[in-house]
Order: C-alpha cells, then structure tokens, then sequence
C-alpha cells in the first residue's frame, strides 16, 4: 500500500516538472446532465439570496469591523498589549470549528446547523457589547467565533443543496462581491462607529442582522440531511482537541512574553516546551489518523507535490493582511493622532487593492490559460509595500500608496491558490483540499496577528500605553516601523516559496483538467 502510493506521488511529481507540452493531464469528464432542473426565477433567488448571504457577510464584516476600536477598548480596559486578543479568540475559535460544523451539517442538515451557528454568534455579539473588562470581551469573541465558524462555511454548502449546478456561478458571483463589500465597508463603518456612538455599538449594531438571518434561514426549505456512509470514519476530535491546545498555548507565549513575564523566564520556556510538544504531538497523533483517512489536518492533501509550497504561501498571506488590517488602525491612532474614523480609512486602499488584485488576477489566468504564475511577483510588490511602511516618512499619501500595493499584491495569492489546491488533489479530494485551504488561511491570520503584536509590543519596551504622547508616541512609531521592516523581510521569503507552486494550464473552459508546467518560477 505504501509502496503504491509512492508511485503515485512520484508519477504526479514528475508530471509537474515536465513541459507544459508533455504528459497532460486526462480531461475532467464531463459533468452529468441536469435532470431538468429549472433555473431559478427572481422570487426563489432573492430567498436564497437574503438568507443565505447574510450570514456570509456578517461573517466576513466581524472580521474588519474591530479592526479601529482596539485603542478605544484599550483606553476603557486597560492593557494595549493584550489587545491582539480581541482578533485572536475569533480567529481561534472560527479556525477550529469549520471542520466540525461541516461533518456536522453533512449529518444533521446544513440548515439547521446555520440557525445553531447564528444563534451562538448572536449570544457573543450580545455578551460582547456588555463586557466589562478585556477578559469578558475576549471571552465573548471566542463564542462569536464559535458561531462565526460556520456561517461561511455552511452557507456555501446551502448554495450546493439548494441550487442547480447550472445556477451555481451566479450565485458565487455575488459570494465574491458580497465578500469584497464586506471587506472594504467594515474598518470603515468600524472606524465612524468607535468615532461616535462608541465601540460596543460595534456588537449591538449589528443583532438586527442577526436577527434577520436568523428569521430568514429558518424561512428556507427543509431537507433531510444524507444519510452517513457506513463506512465513514469517526470525527477526530482528539485531533481537534490537539488543534486547540496546541494553537492556544503558542499564542499565549507569543503575546504574554514580554510584557507579562520575561522570554527566557521559567514561565516563559516552560510555555514555550509545553507549546512545542504539543505540536508534537499532534502531529505524531495525525500521522497515524492520515493512514486510516480521519485525520482532522489534511496531512494526506499537504503531501501531494507542490502544495505545501501553496499552503505556506496562504500561511504568509494572511499572517501579513491581518497583521496590516488589525494593526495599521492602531499605529495611525496612537502613533500619527488620527481618530478612528480616519483610522478606518487608513484600510481602505489595502481592501481596495485586494479587489483589483484578485480581479486583474482572474483575467490573467483567463487569458493565459495557466494558473500559479502571479503569487510570486504579487508578494514580491506587498514586500516592497511593507518596505515602504518601514523606510518612508508616514505621511498619508505614502501610507495609502503603500497599503494599495500591499493589497494588489495580496489579491494574487488566493485565486490562483484556490485553483491550484483544488486541480492537483483531485475531485475525489475536494473536501480535503477546501480544509487545508481554510486552515492555511485561519493559521496564517491567526499567528500573524500574534507575531506582529508580540514584536511591536516588545520593541515598545514597557511604553505599550493606550494614549502615548511625546516620546511614549515616538517610541511607539519605532516599533510599528519594525514591524513593517519585519513584515516586507516575510513577504520577501513568501515570494521565494511561492516560486515553488506548481504552475498549472487550464483546460478549455477552466474545468479542473490541467498540464502541468512546473514551479511558478521556471519558464
């Protein structure tokens, strides 16, 4: 068996680093007819459409839309540093539950997972806009991102189950445009609201959504769910566990060291020796989860050639966006006197530039024909952005120049990802391919938020104070402009890594048959 799937692996090896001229891959066969599904008219599309987009778009809102309250939060509570926090427990707790809320909406109904999913998100959006202190408000995130977990997710699965093959790409359409609004709207409307009637209006303004979705949802049609293949493996929950504690003590020696107690303190290296065996661990326990097929990190998909050069490009992605979109709103506040409504502009050449990348992107690979080229040179130029923040006098100007590099840059990565994720792993993967490319995604946005904050933080040097004046406010300008020299240095090193992921010729009308042509880099 193991012998059989070397074999394999080599032969698929080798595909990738022939000519795009030779060993192509067999055509996708074509898909099956539609048994007469009729298309959707207005009525049923605009039901769908409001119940199922919603949640998508509060999800991907909740994202951004803190994004300029953390000085504010920090002035009520207390504790600058331990603001990275606010972003860290919904990234966390989302990040861990997207495979669950699948498995479970595969056995219980995608529908009333949804309404369990929104429910929890509204109980931490009520909790949370009545927190007392930074510790009832990270918890309160945590449980949004419990919620949050599945609103993507089983939204998307809703559009399978209730639209016809045929209507599908209309309605990922909107997905795209619902996702760059949301992305583009949130640190704005985040930075009006801090701006006037105040932070915790962040969490109760948006309950009529909730509200709304929640009536919406449970207005759609009821279907049963399929029932389990008899052959199916257990869920990995020991895997999930691990996922969980592993993740969880790493950021907690990566935000506390420092300012709570000394790196190489006794509290800091047994933080750090208990993080590093559980990722031990949990890798030895998936390991032997990945040869029965039930582990809970696609291990199996990562192996395949060419995609952990993709999955550390997606790492080195997202650590870098929500480093910007989480700390960008901090540095032009405390470090430049901005107030948060201008704070929350500060993000919107980085969204924007994101949207122009990913469509310029999109024509690229449709022209061409071939996907995987782009990610290198577009990380390359959010390198040069971030070198900018660093080197540059911070006037508004380069700021906003700087940051619409960076999300040009950015929008290369996930398209041609997607794609190629999804052709070298196959259709029988797809599953997996989807998990490795969310918790790529969720990891990288996680521990760059934590890394970032860990290094400001720490150059700093004990001036982490939530309205820095005189030298507290030059100090903390330093430390930022490290962080963004640090910052460019990765993407630079992500670029590089990019050179690795295979570079993949479509076929005709862009299906998942491809030849391959080898890393991105070879021409």
């Amino acid at each position: 068996m193991t012998f059989g799937n070397s074999r394999r692996r080599a032969h698929l090896s080798a595909k990738l680093r022939a000519p795009m001229s030779e060993h192509p891959l067999p055509p996708a066969p074509p898909p099956a007819p539609a048994a007469a599904a009729a298309p959707v008219d207005l009525q049923h599309f605009l039901q769908i459409f409001s119940a199922v987009m919603l949640p998508m778009f509060l999800a991907s809102l909740d994202q951004t839309l803190l994004a300029a309250a953390s000085p504010a939060i920090a002035a009520e509570f207390g504790g600058l540093a331990d603001t990275p926090w606010i972003a860290l427990g919904y990234l966390i707790a989302s990040a861990s539950t997207i495979p669950l809320y699948g498995r479970l909406g595969d056995r219980r109904g995608y529908r009333p997972m949804l309404l369990a999913a929104l429910a929890l998100f509204g109980v931490g959006t009520t909790l949370g806009g009545f927190a007392g202190g930074m510790g009832t408000l990270v918890a309160a995130r945590v449980l949004q991102g419990l919620g949050g977990g599945g609103l993507m997710v089983l939204s998307q699965a809703l559009i399978g189950e209730l639209v016809p093959p045929r209507e599908r790409p209309r309605f990922q359409g909107w997905f795209a445009a619902v996702f760059t609004l949301s992305s583009v709207a949130g640190p704005v409307i985040g930075g009006w609201v801090v701006h006037g009637p105040g932070w915790r209006w962040l969490f109760w303004g948006l309950l009529p959504g909730v509200a709304f979705a929640l009536w919406r949802v449970s207005r759609l049609p009821r279907r049963a769910a399929a029932p389990a293949a008899p052959d199916a493996p257990p869920f990995d929950g020991v895997g999930l566990a691990g996922f969980v504690l592993a993740t969880s003590g790493t950021l907690v020696w990566l935000t506390f060291a420092g300012h709570r107690f000394a790196w190489g303190s006794p509290t800091g290296l047994a933080l750090a020796g208990a993080a590093l065996a559980g990722w031990l661990l949990l890798i030895g326990h998936q390991r032997r989860r990945a040869r029965r097929g039930a582990a809970f990190l696609p291990l199996d998909v990562l192996a395949l050639p060419g995609l952990a050069a993709v999955a550390g490009t997606i790492v080195v992605f997202a650590g870098a966006m929500f480093a910007l979109v989480f700390f960008m709103p901090v540095y032009v506040q405390l470090g430049h006197g901005a107030d948060a409504a201008r704070a929350g502009l500060a993000l919107l050449p980085l969204t924007l530039g994101m949207a122009a990348g990913a469509t310029l992107t999109g024509r690229v690979v449709a022209r061409t024909g071939v996907a995987g080229r782009l990610p290198p040179y577009g990380l390359a130029l959010a390198a040069a952005g971030a070198a900018m923040l660093a080197l540059l006098p911070s006037t508004p100007g380069l700021r906003a120049l700087a940051m619409g590099l960076c999300g040009l840059g950015f929008g290369t990565v996930m398209p041609n990802a997607q794609i190629l994720v999804q052709t070298v792993a196959g259709r029988e993967r797809l599953g997996a391919a989807s998990a490795l490319v969310s918790l790529a995604r969720a990891l990288g946005a996680t521990f760059g938020t934590a890394v970032f904050g860990a290094l400001a933080f720490e150059a700093l040097a004990g001036e982490a104070v939530a309205q820095p004046t005189g030298a507290a406010a030059v100090a903390l300008t330093r430390a930022f402009h490290l962080g963004f020299g640090v910052l460019a240095g990765v993407l630079l090193l992500g670029a590089l890594l990019a050179t690795r992921m295979p570079r993949l010729a479509l076929g005709p009308r862009g299906e998942a048959a491809a030849a391959a042509v080898g890393p991105a880099g070879a021409d």
